[in-house]
């Protein structure tokens, strides 16, 4: 019943108008199967757009290798309203001296400069969960690709971005079941620079 409740809040956030989202999201995060994520999210986009703002996401894990997310939030600049739907692969596991591979693929429609578009992309994110100072992070290196096509003159154009980020248990008494994130995204072709931070409640 928590799981219906959650998911038709995040229909009815995803459906309203002036949303967007960003950011890789929790993918190198190592979260159980059929568990969940509920993320308040704050946004900072620096360049060509600039604004800021605050969105949700709902990630869930299905099973070992896939995992689900959507999200919305409220915010100010030229790339005022996009929602978004994905979907995480993992390729191959976080074990031993391996790092973590997978790829995220999202669907997005966006309002961009008065413009409005619609974004298929594809991330290939890698990530390794390592100790710092006895807390375990999940630190991640992606690249963001996407192909935008703008619904009113019917033109495509590419957008490629690199990111960077972290993310772990709060490291704080009190806290640490919330999980924490850190990305900064930096813009290589038509997108956008950023820099998104994020807390987590972990949901059964």
């Amino acid at each position: 019943m928590k799981f219906i409740k959650l998911g038709a809040i995040t229909s009815l956030l995803i459906l309203s108008s002036n949303l967007f989202a960003y950011g890789v999201g929790y993918t190198s995060y190592p979260l159980a199967v059929d568990k969940n994520l509920l993320s308040a999210e704050f946004t900072g986009i620096m360049s060509n757009g600039s604004g800021v703002g605050l969105q949700g996401r709902f990630t869930r894990k299905l099973d070992d290798i896939m995992s689900l997310e959507a999200g919305a939030g409220l915010g100010a600049g030229d790339r005022s309203s996009r929602i978004f739907a994905a979907s995480d692969f993992e390729i191959f596991p976080d074990y031993e001296n391996q790092p973590k591979f997978a790829i995220k693929t999202s669907v997005e429609r966006a309002s961009e400069f008065k413009d409005a578009i619609v974004i298929l992309g594809v991330t290939p994110v890698v990530s390794k969960g390592l100790s710092f100072w006895g807390q375990e992070g999940f630190p991640y290196v992606a690249l963001p690709l996407g192909i935008g096509l703008n619904t009113d003159d019917k033109k495509y154009h590419t957008r490629v971005n690199a990111a960077l980020g972290i993310n772990g248990h709060i490291p704080l008494e009190g806290y640490k079941k919330l999980v924490g994130q850190i990305e900064a995204q930096i813009d290589l072709r038509n997108t956008y620079s950023g820099i998104f931070l994020g807390m987590s409640y972990p949901l059964d």
